[in-house]
């Protein structure tokens, strides 16, 4: 009568490949990519609310964030958070914000991506939200804002994002959930790049 007999080692190699995988994963995390959810609609409506994206944490490791580039950075004022907004200004840029109109180094910026909810402009001594004096970003930091314009707490209300607190440039959307009503997986948003 033949018995079935158990190899020794087989549930400490599966033990060892669980340990082994799980160190990987966390090597990814920490040094190469990054996987996030948005939450809110600041960044609309390049990235909706419920968009899962992918950060490239290696991204600028040989180089600096660019004007333009989608990063996500340690809040300044609590760096326990991520935030995530579009690069308008890095250092030695002059910027100015008239009546929502970004001008930087003299020139008027209109980007496609901009959305403003909004045609009430707030004064200056009001808000900082619509107009901005004109400033130089310093050394090391970059100005962010909200593509979203009328509904990001970003660099106009808190300042500056210094280089060292930028954790990655957003690369694209693996998978996308609406809310509320829109409570559906979003198949057109998967494998979008972004830009």
């Amino acid at each position: 009568m033949s018995k079935e007999i158990k190899k020794p080692g087989t549930v400490r190699e599966t033990i060892d490949s669980i340990i082994v995988a799980f160190v990987i994963a966390m090597i990814i995390k920490t040094f190469i990519i990054q996987a996030y959810k948005i939450p809110t609609g600041s960044m609309l409506d390049t990235l909706l609310v419920g968009d899962h994206i992918l950060v490239s944490k290696l991204a600028y490791i040989f180089s600096d964030p660019k004007v333009d580039d989608v990063i996500v950075f340690k809040y300044p004022l609590d760096p326990s958070m991520d935030y995530i907004k579009r690069v308008v200004g890095a250092p030695g840029d002059k910027i100015e914000i008239i009546n929502k109109q970004i001008v930087r180094n003299g020139e008027t910026i209109l980007s496609d991506f901009t959305k403003f909810n909004s045609d009430i402009i707030i004064p200056p001594n009001v808000s900082t939200r619509d107009n901005v004096m004109e400033f130089i970003v310093p050394k090391d930091t970059y100005f962010v804002l909200g593509d979203n314009r009328d509904s990001s707490f970003d660099s106009r209300f808190w300042g500056f994002v210094e280089k060292e607190l930028v954790v990655g440039e957003a690369l694209l959307i693996y998978w996308s959930w609406g809310s509320g009503e829109e409570s559906k997986v979003r198949f057109n948003r998967i494998g979008k790049l972004i830009k």
